[in-house]
């Protein structure tokens, strides 16, 4: 019996804080308070769900959709609409896991967790880095922001600094 109850109450902690992830939720990029260099596009509008996966709170479903100003994808191509979704299931050990886009372009990411509110996604190929992007929450929930490091065609460091609010 005892040990019944323990077993309910661990269970019920690990529910509780995969329920509480402040990552879970549909977030929509604020552009006026989005930080982008000249040389990198300002997204038309972004939104990026993530659900719970891999049980206990361990890891996510992403899943992102970006609009385009001028109607091209990064890589220049022309799509009626010019959205660009990507999805990928992951959890935060670190393990990569490939990107599913439509827009031709899988490049694997892996999570690691830092702190509650603090995940780090990167973004590698051949074991080279090509793109960190740290997500971190606010304390009351409602603002997440994503500071990505990648290179430009030269080499050199670009930094974006994407703020969205959550929508739900």
């Amino acid at each position: 019996m005892r040990r019944t109850l323990l077993v309910y109450i661990f269970l019920s902690a690990l529910a509780c804080h995969a329920a509480e992830d402040p990552f879970i939720g549909k977030w929509t990029l604020n552009a006026s308070k989005t930080k982008y260099p000249k040389s990198v596009p300002l997204p038309k509008s972004m939104s990026i769900t993530m659900e719970p996966a891999g049980g206990q709170g361990s890891g996510i479903h992403y899943r992102s959709e970006i609009s385009f100003q001028d109607g091209k994808f990064p890589s220049g191509k022309t799509s009626a609409g010019a959205v660009l979704i990507s999805d990928y299931t992951a959890d935060y050990s670190g393990t990569p896991v490939v990107v599913v886009t439509n827009g031709g372009v899988t490049t694997p990411v892996s999570l690691k967790r830092l702190s509650e509110r603090t995940v780090v996604a990167t973004y590698a190929r051949e074991n080279i880095v090509l793109a960190t992007s740290t997500r971190v929450v606010s304390k009351d929930g409602q603002t997440m922001t994503v500071t990505t490091i990648s290179k430009d065609k030269s080499g050199k460091n670009v930094t974006t600094v994407g703020v969205y609010q959550k929508v739900q």
